[in-house]
């Protein structure tokens, strides 16, 4: 019965810790005002991460604790990636397949993300929308 009871509380406290802000939710629904099935996780002591689909596509979204958004991200075809960015990879890239593409935006614009395959190595990389290639990191550094 104890452990009943622990495992229940636990699980109420740790929605409880899902519960973001009244200025975030608030900012939240003022930006995504067609959202739907919204799941709220703490990212960091500053930083709330929605999880949510509009239109049936999902997205992800960040706030600040004070409810300023930081960045939205959402899935992409890899042939709905633009001929601009397409080249970039051409160019830094030999015989890659693309895993995973997406569009993030902040408030200083838009940039593609993908984790990018050639061979035996994996990199995540990002351009922004003007075409620069501004990071490209072997993902097995995240795993070490």
């Amino acid at each position: 019965m104890t452990l009943v009871v622990a495992i229940a509380m636990q699980s109420c406290g740790n929605k409880e810790d899902n519960r973001a802000p009244e200025k975030v939710k608030a900012a939240f629904n003022q930006k995504f005002p067609k959202a739907k099935k919204v799941e709220w996780e703490k990212e960091n002591e500053s930083e709330w991460e929605a999880e949510f689909k509009v239109d049936g596509e999902e997205y992800s979204a960040n706030f600040s604790s004070d409810g300023e958004w930081m960045e939205t991200e959402y899935e992409i075809k890899e042939s709905e990636i633009p001929a601009n960015i397409r080249a970039i990879l051409n160019q830094n890239f030999t015989d890659y397949k693309i895993e995973e593409p997406e569009i993030a935006e902040t408030p200083a614009g838009k940039s593609y993300e993908m984790e990018i395959e050639m061979g035996e190595e994996e990199f995540e990389v990002t351009i922004d929308s003007k075409g620069n290639l501004t990071k490209k990191k072997n993902s097995e550094e995240d795993e070490d």
